[in-house]
């Protein structure tokens, strides 16, 4: 018996829950699921706020010029999707690109806690302010905290500007670099980088 079948169901079946949902008013101006992407396996998920046009359009978490970014970030550090997973505190894009409001992140937040029990990393970057709200304290300030290091449960938790702040501000990049050699040393000192 393939124990691996039984790990691959399971995260069809929340797939395709989580495509029928209508918890919230996101689901029927969706064009696609955004579901996540990358290797489930890698101990590394990467969480953002929610799914943009391009995403919405492809139906695949940071894809557009934010997700350009994003590979080129994980480059710096050796790695690339094959190597963490990626999703979104919301899966269905927010109208006009705005922030998910608060009922929105609530209607998916179980499909979110669900993704987390089945991947089970040992690390979880939150992309952005909204990401490290949600996940780490509900007061967090990503400008004064970003990079710093929390242990929540089995999980070591941080968070850096999400990209498309980047994108706006190159001028946080510096400070983004380090924050991304942070996250290379805890992967190595965890044995998830080589």
């Amino acid at each position: 018996m393939d124990f691996r079948w039984g790990f691959m169901d399971k995260w069809e079946r929340l797939r395709q829950s989580c495509e029928g949902c209508q918890r919230c008013a996101l689901g029927q101006g969706r064009r696609n699921l955004v579901f996540g992407d990358g290797n489930p396996n890698a101990g590394l998920m990467l969480v953002g706020e929610g799914p943009g046009e391009q995403e919405d359009r492809m139906g695949v978490p940071f894809v557009g010029p934010a997700g350009k970014l994003l590979d080129q970030m994980l480059e710096i550090i050796d790695l690339d999707r094959s190597r963490c997973y990626i999703a979104n505190i919301v899966k269905c894009r927010p109208p006009g690109n705005r922030d998910p409001r608060e009922e929105e992140q609530e209607a998916c937040m179980d499909y979110l806690r669900a993704q987390v029990r089945l991947a089970r990393p040992r690390v979880i970057v939150c992309l952005g302010r909204i990401a490290a709200q949600r996940l780490i304290r509900r007061d967090y300030r990503i400008t004064r905290e970003h990079g710093q290091w929390v242990k929540n449960g089995p999980f070591w938790m941080t968070a850096i500007y999400h990209p498309s702040a980047l994108l706006r501000d190159v001028s946080k990049r510096p400070e983004t670099f380090d924050d991304l050699m942070g996250i290379q040393a805890r992967l190595r000192e965890l044995n998830l980088q080589p």
